[in-house]
C-alpha cells in the first residue's frame, strides 16, 4: 500500500461523507450548510504545496464546497455529478496522469467504479461495507473529522515529504 502512496501525483475526494459527515443541513431559507474539517483543509494545502494535485468531485451542488475549494487553493472541482468515471478521465488526460497515480477517497456506493479504477482506493471509516470491500486503506478516522487529513499524511509520509514539512512547523 505505502509503494502505492508513492505513486500518488492527485488525490481525488468524494465531498459528502468524506470532506463532510454526510449529513444535509439546511438553513432557513433553504441554502445548505456544509460542515468541514479545519485539520482536513491544512491536510488538503500541505499537499498541493508538496506538489501533489487534489480535486473534488461531488453528486450534489454547492456554493459552500466551491468556496472551500477557492480558500484551500483546489483548482479542480466537479459538481452535480451522477456518473464520476467521466470527469475522472477528463482529468486523469488532462494532467497526463495514469490510473496508479491516483488516489481517491470515498464512502458509499456511488464511488465503487473510482475505487475500483485507481491506484490506491481508500475509504473512510465510517463508509458503507460494500465500498470498504474494495479499499486498500480504510481510515481510523471517519468522513468529515480528520479522515482527510490522515490519507494526505498516509501520502506525504510514503513520498518522504512529511518530515520536511514537519521541520517548517517545528522551525528547525
Amino acid at each position: 500500500m505505502l509503494e502505492r502512496a508513492r505513486r500518488v501525483k492527485l488525490l481525488v475526494l468524494d465531498v459528502d461523507g468524506v470532506l463532510t459527515d454526510g449529513r444535509i443541513v439546511m438553513d432557513e431559507e433553504g441554502r445548505e450548510v456544509k460542515l468541514f474539517h479545519v485539520r482536513d483543509g491544512h491536510g488538503i494545502k500541505m499537499l498541493l504545496r508538496a506538489g501533489v494535485e487534489v480535486a473534488l468531485f461531488s453528486g450534489r451542488t454547492s456554493e459552500a464546497v466551491k468556496r472551500r475549494a477557492e480558500d484551500l487553493g483546489v483548482r479542480y472541482l466537479f459538481q452535480g455529478l451522477h456518473d464520476k468515471v467521466a470527469p475522472f478521465e477528463e482529468l486523469k488526460e488532462r494532467l497526463e496522469l495514469e490510473d496508479d497515480e491516483v488516489c481517491f477517497v470515498g464512502d458509499d456506493l456511488v464511488d465503487i467504479p473510482l475505487l475500483r479504477r485507481v491506484g490506491l482506493p481508500v475509504v473512510v471509516g465510517d463508509g458503507v461495507e460494500e465500498a470498504k470491500r474494495w479499499a486498500l486503506y480504510i481510515t481510523e478516522l471517519p468522513g468529515g473529522k480528520g479522515a482527510v487529513r490522515e490519507v494526505c499524511e498516509l501520502i506525504l509520509k510514503a513520498q518522504g515529504k512529511w518530515e520536511g514539512l514537519l521541520r517548517r512547523y517545528e522551525g528547525v
